[in-house]
């Protein structure tokens, strides 16, 4: 790698690493980003098809009315959809009719009831069930949407921050969340791609990165990098990295993937409605249809459903999905859906997952996760945040924290040392 030592190098180019590169931007440190994957984004991706661009990643601007990317749409000039989407409607009662619909939503708000007024002293959602209740599977779902696991894996100390937090505003970008937070990179950043971090040496007085690419020597490392990844040992970090390590591994990123078809002209299928496939069926995929009049439906799976989707291939995945929209639209639905696009999350190596969720007792791991290192490496990621994690906006505002500790870090190591920072 042919290029001096840059002040600040942020591992990751994700939302979080977008936003620490916007903060730091226009201060006068010289700034590199190394990237493992090809391309910018992380878990935003707005891939481009024939029938239109769909996210792979996140696609909804959840708590928009206060989400930071809803301001930065409107600096870059993408247009924000503010509408109420079909999300949660069951188009013309499809297999899931509004009395049954009416009743699964009750046993939801009953547990979201109970788990506020009487918590499990094991902190463990799943022990907020009601044993008697035909709606589990529904409610396994949900957490698999939610959460990206099963009940069983779930704090309700994390699950309720979040939600108390949640404005429920939920928007779109017509033209990609993934694009619009890829766009936001700024220009002043140096950016590597398809440049692993390998490496990380402390014994020098400079922190020495050792990627794919070459050696980098920095005064400041703002990692980004999921917390599966953090816990896993692909990059080779020093023992006194043990206990960011462990606090990743109690934040285990849970599985969510999607799956795109092609909508061909004369089906069953109507702009801007939905269907859940099987409200008894814990890992049933619940789909989006023809979200802006674009001619694709995207099935979105959590949990068991995403896990059991990456374990049998794209392939037989795509096979199950029409097979639930079948059983709802009728048996000739089939000729009207062609396989477009899939996520595979789970099995890219730089991220390894959907978005994290605490283990029961491990909530205020999140804060743990956040402490910087000795004043030289600092710590972001929606992992990090401790109530919008599991959302691009939670990532982007850790980065911009990770970014204010690690500047006034340096200012400090310049005042002590009175020498000019550069």
């Amino acid at each position: 790698m042919t290029t001096s030592d840059p002040d600040i190098v942020i591992v990751g180019a994700g939302a979080a690493g977008i936003g620490a590169a916007r903060r730091l931007s226009g201060h006068g440190y010289s700034t590199v980003i190394i990237e493992q994957l090809p391309r910018t984004g992380g878990r935003a991706w707005t891939y481009a098809t024939n029938a239109g661009p769909v996210d792979l990643g996140c696609g909804w601007l959840h708590s928009a009315d206060r989400n930071p990317w809803t301001r930065i749409a409107a600096e870059l000039g993408f247009v924000v959809d503010r509408r109420v989407t079909a999300w949660g409607e069951q188009f013309k009662e499809l297999g899931f009719s509004s009395k049954d619909r009416a009743a699964a939503r009750n046993a939801f708000a009953l547990w979201n009831e109970d788990i506020r007024k009487n918590p499990p002293a094991s902190d463990r959602a799943s022990d907020a069930l009601n044993p008697n209740s035909p709606w589990t599977p529904y409610l396994q779902a949900l957490s698999g949407y939610i959460s990206g696991d099963e009940l069983e894996h779930i704090s309700v100390t994390d699950y309720v921050a979040y939600d108390d937090a949640s404005t429920e505003n939920n928007w779109r970008v017509a033209d990609g969340y993934g694009h619009l937070i890829t766009s936001a990179l700024p220009a002043d950043a140096a950016l590597r791609l398809g440049t692993p971090l390998e490496g990380l040496d402390l014994s020098e007085r400079k922190i020495v990165l050792q990627t794919s690419a070459g050696t980098i020597r920095t005064s400041a490392v703002i990692f980004t990098i999921s917390s599966n990844v953090l816990a896993g040992g692909a990059i080779k970090l020093p023992r006194a990295f043990d206990p960011w390590r462990q606090a990743a591994s109690l934040l285990p990123l849970g599985n969510n993937e999607k799956l795109y078809f092609e909508v061909l002209d004369g089906g069953p299928f109507e702009d801007e409605t939905h269907v859940l496939g099987d409200p008894h069926d814990s890992m049933t995929g619940t789909y989006y249809i023809r979200p802006f009049g674009q001619p694709v439906l995207e099935c979105f799976l959590g949990g068991a459903g995403a896990q059991a989707a990456s374990a049998m291939g794209h392939e037989a995945a795509f096979d199950h999905a029409i097979n639930q929209l079948t059983d709802l639209f009728g048996s000739d639905t089939r000729k009207y859906l062609k396989p477009l696009a899939a996520s595979n999350w789970a099995s890219t190596p730089s991220i390894g997952g959907g978005y994290s969720h605490a283990l029961p007792g491990h909530a205020n791991t999140r804060m743990q996760l956040a402490q910087s290192f000795d004043g030289r490496v600092f710590f972001a990621g929606e992992a990090t945040h401790t109530t919008d994690f599991s959302t691009a906006h939670g990532a982007y505002q850790s980065g911009q924290r990770a970014a204010d500790e690690a500047m006034a870090s340096l200012m400090v190591r310049v005042k002590a040392s009175g020498a000019d920072r550069r």
